[in-house]
């Protein structure tokens, strides 16, 4: 099963994609924990991304692309993942479509947690205040939401007009949404495309 997640701040993306891969039995590829891993790690790659981001920059497409490129090449990922965090841009939409068409697959199906965004602010603000983050404040999360719609709004309808796109309501529990998103792949997704 090959799966793109989709989902503003706050949604449940990150606990949602590590469910989804238990259950499937593949990978959850997140590129932020690639890119926090490798800055852990202190990689020639992770180097390259603290100087793009400590003079406030955003990574590149292409060392992006390297990096999903060079994930989806390992023997774990061969029989489906679950993507969280890329495709962001239609130029890395682009690039992924390269990258599967060089394996002979496709995706299954790409995931979208819609939310409400009053009740995920609030959510965030309460986080925000019991982890101590004093940046996260109301206008900064608002901020992030509104960019976040802005870049994904494309990304969206791209996958729409290719009949992939699987909205899936975030509102709820952590089991409800569970729940919602696998009676949505069982419909969507064809049996022996889920077994591989």
């Amino acid at each position: 099963m090959r799966l793109l997640i989709l989902g503003p701040p706050g949604a449940g993306k990150g606990t949602q994609a590590v469910r989804i891969a238990e259950h499937h039995g593949i990978p959850a590829i997140s590129t932020g924990d690639i890119f926090r891993a490798n800055i852990k790690g202190e990689t020639e790659l992770g180097r390259q991304v603290t100087a793009i981001l400590s003079s406030g920059g955003l990574v590149p497409d292409e060392v992006t692309n390297a990096i999903v490129r060079d994930r989806l090449g390992q023997q774990d990922a061969g029989d489906g993942f679950l993507l969280d965090g890329y495709p962001r841009t239609p130029g890395q939409v682009e690039a992924l479509d390269e990258m599967l068409t060089d394996r002979g697959v496709g995706l299954d199906a790409v995931l979208e947690l819609t939310v409400d965004t009053d009740e995920v602010v609030a959510r965030l603000l309460q986080r925000a205040q019991e982890q101590g983050r004093v940046d996260d404040t109301e206008e900064v999360i608002r901020e992030r939401m509104r960019l976040y719609a802005e870049e994904t709004a494309p990304l969206s309808r791209i996958y729409r007009e290719r009949g992939l796109l699987c909205q899936v309501d975030g509102m709820g529990t952590v089991e409800e949404v569970t729940a919602r998103i696998e009676s949505t792949l069982a419909d969507v997704v064809p049996a022996e495309s889920a077994a591989d």
